[in-house]
């Protein structure tokens, strides 16, 4: 791989893992529930997007599946603990 290419996906990832530190610290100190589920949701999105820059270094696609697998499980709970938000419910 070109050096260009390591140095960008390395950036990347030290971005990503500074930016996941702000979503923890949200979900820690958020006011509401409402900031601690974004927080959540952009630790999930961070993480799935960490897990892409892993597959894009190493050339190995397991990383890409698994990214998959998170975002389809954290847009369910998105949904899920919006609905709770809501209602005070999950399933009607």
């Amino acid at each position: 791989m070109e050096l260009a290419v390591v140095w960008s996906v390395l950036v990347a990832q030290t971005m990503l893992a500074l930016a996941m530190a702000f979503a923890l610290y949200r979900m820690a100190r958020g006011p509401r529930a409402q900031d601690r589920i974004l927080g959540l949701d952009t630790l999930y999105i961070n993480a799935m997007l960490m897990l892409i820059t892993f597959g894009i270094r190493t050339a190995n696609t397991v990383y890409f599946e698994t990214a998959l697998i998170i975002a389809v499980i954290g847009f369910a709970s998105s949904i899920a603990l919006a609905k709770f938000l809501m209602r005070g419910e999950v399933i009607e």
